[in-house]
């Protein structure tokens, strides 16, 4: 079978749930290309792209709530938004590619490359069999303008959501966001700490502001200072590409030996495998990967939008605990959080709403559609 997956760099979800969807078909002995649409018109155009997102959330993710307040007004509207016209016009691009590239079933972890098939199919164009990946809680803007086969929705209690916005439950599939593999692993966390190097003794929390290295990080860095005149208190900062929170960081935690600062690392599985609890912003894929490796989490400082639908889910839910306050909320959650009790509730309720098995189960589909399945 020969897949596409069209993703996005807006944000390292995206592109995530396709690296976790390609290792899934990948295994299975299929052929799974993963392509940014964008860059079919050049690199540049893709970098634009991605850069302007990742610079909003760095510099005013207020400013990003209020663009995501302006993409969902759209759906009280009887037009199609400028998102779906502006997208349009990759659609001879892609149509080419596909013409050059025989292409069985394509998958979109972004709901733009899902409205460029769209135009195709309302103007004529031939696409493959096209499914869409939710990459967040909730049926995130511009979704109903999509014409789909399948929607991979991660949860049923979103079903609603997505049917309220137009899209025909019979295309529905209920799963979860793709992580990979590695996540949901048994690893023991005395192996994940010799792997990395770590002290099996110590107590370590993550911090993490994601791919983008977003959120209030210095401000939960400085709230947690407290704990690390404990000897066995250990804090590993992950900065994502953000270089100037990380230059930032190591002026002033650079000389301090129990503070560990990483720019974007390929080892996330064995850091959440290795750590205490996780702290971070709730981002679809990391909010889902926590709960995939069972690890106590806490979210800070979401993105306005998509990631506030993202913290009530899995807050509503008890699978992470939400601080509001980062200054005067962080240490009571991490001493809630250092109690039996909380722990094994919060790990409860990961196994119950979080499998982990939403790419195989995206790769079943992908089987059925090719006419490849058992």
């Amino acid at each position: 079978m020969e897949a596409l997956i069209l993703t996005c760099s807006t944000g390292g979800g995206h592109n995530a749930a396709a690296n976790a969807v390609a290792e899934a078909l990948s295994l299975r002995g299929h052929t799974a290309n993963i392509l940014d649409p964008y860059s079919l018109f050049g690199e540049r155009l893709a970098n634009a792209v991605g850069g302007t997102y990742v610079r909003m959330v760095q510099i005013s993710p207020k400013l990003f709530g209020i663009v995501y307040k302006i993409g969902d007004t759209y759906r009280r509207l009887p037009i199609k938004s400028p998102v779906y016209a502006v997208n349009g016009m990759m659609a001879h691009r892609l149509d080419s590619y596909f013409k050059d590239n025989p292409t069985d079933v394509v998958l979109c972890t972004h709901v733009f490359a899902a409205e460029m098939l769209t135009y195709m199919r309302r103007h004529g164009m031939d696409t493959p069999p096209v499914v869409f990946i939710a990459t967040d809680y909730t049926c995130v803007p511009f979704t109903e303008e999509t014409d789909c086969d399948y929607y991979i929705v991660p949860s049923q209690d979103l079903n609603d959501d997505y049917i309220s916005r137009g899209i025909p439950e019979e295309k529905i599939v209920i799963s979860g966001i793709p992580v990979k593999k590695a996540f949901r692993d048994k690893t023991d966390k005395a192996a994940a700490r010799q792997q990395l190097g770590l002290d099996p003794k110590s107590k370590y929390m993550i911090v993490s502001g994601g791919s983008m290295g977003a959120g209030k990080l210095r401000t939960a860095i400085r709230a947690l200072e407290p704990t690390l005149e404990r000897e066995d208190r250990r804090l590993i900062v992950l900065c994502g590409n953000n270089e100037g929170l990380m230059e930032s960081l190591s002026g002033r935690y650079g000389g301090n030996p129990r503070v560990t600062l990483l720019p974007s690392t390929n080892d996330m599985p064995l850091y959440l495998h290795a750590c205490d609890i996780f702290i971070g912003k709730p981002g679809g894929l990391s909010s889902t990967e926590c709960a995939a490796a069972r690890v106590p989490t806490i979210f800070i400082s979401p993105i306005p939008g998509c990631e506030t639908y993202n913290s009530r889910f899995f807050g509503g839910r008890g699978m992470a605990l939400t601080v509001n306050n980062v200054r005067s909320g962080l240490l009571p959650a991490i001493r809630r959080l250092e109690t039996d009790s909380a722990l094994s509730r919060m790990k409860r309720q990961q196994e119950k709403y979080i499998s982990g098995v939403g790419a195989e189960d995206i790769a079943d589909l992908c089987e059925e559609i090719a006419g490849q399945g058992e």
